[in-house]
């Protein structure tokens, strides 16, 4: 996954389990998103991912953690033009 996620991707936690290596309650919400700030390419001491990824909670998680959301499609819109009011003298 570290391929496809870099720098200003959303990602989606689907996992705020406690911290694999340490115990430690995680400050991460299953359900949040998070825009990638970094992406490290140090293999996670868990030996699941090849990349930890900084969301900037906390310092950096293990890819696993997250999923990559798709990126959002450009959309047209149709813009009202603003039309200048005519004063009426009296």
């Amino acid at each position: 996954m570290s391929d496809a996620v870099g720098p200003g991707d959303l990602v989606l936690c689907v996992n705020a389990a406690p911290n694999h290596v340490t115990g430690q309650p995680v400050p991460l919400v299953a359900g949040e998103t998070y825009r990638v700030l970094d992406v490290m390419e140090f293999a996670c001491p868990c030996g699941r991912s090849d990349a930890l990824l900084d969301v900037g909670v906390g310092f950096a998680w293990c890819q696993t953690r997250f999923r990559l959301l798709p990126k959002p499609k450009a959309r047209a819109r149709t813009r009202r033009a603003t039309v200048p009011r005519k004063k009426e003298n009296v």
